[in-house]
């Protein structure tokens, strides 16, 4: 069997992969297989792509999706990292046209972190802008104190 693509291994418009276009659809599949695969044979493999030539004092890492991903980053860089999980209600998500699809929502790269993972911050977006705004500062003025 041939490997699934990858963008820089395999030639892929980067930007295209990106949108939610046709494009994407059409290697969509292979490049979950991929990443999988390689997941697989190596936990951290895209825990060290992130990070890799990163020199800035505070990093943030958004969309990590699995308990593998946060372990590594505990395990490499131990208890400075900071967990953050940004949540909304179900009501809220279907106002932003969020439909649950079998398969898709309920994979481990969708709910991987719903459970064994005490994130140190909880932020709660359902809409209100000042409460978003609040709890954001609270979260900037304890890393602000951490430095």
């Amino acid at each position: 069997p041939t490997e699934p693509p990858s963008p820089q291994e395999h030639g892929l418009d980067f930007q295209r992969l990106l949108d939610a276009s046709t494009y994407k659809e059409l290697f969509r599949q292979d490049m979950i297989r991929w990443g999988e695969e390689k997941r697989q044979s190596d936990p951290g493999f895209f825990c060290r792509a992130a990070v890799e030539g990163a020199l800035q004092p505070v990093w943030v890492v958004s969309d990590t999706r699995r308990l593998s991903d946060v372990e590594w980053f505990r395990d490499a860089y131990g208890d400075v990292v900071q967990t953050v999980r940004v949540v909304a209600s179900e009501e809220t998500r279907k106002r932003r046209n969020w439909v649950f699809v079998t398969g898709v929502d309920d994979a481990e790269s969708e709910c991987g972190l719903d459970q064994g993972v005490a994130f140190d911050w909880v932020i709660t977006n359902d809409g209100d802008e000042v409460a978003l705004g609040e709890q954001l500062e609270m979260l900037v003025q304890s890393l602000h104190r951490s430095l």
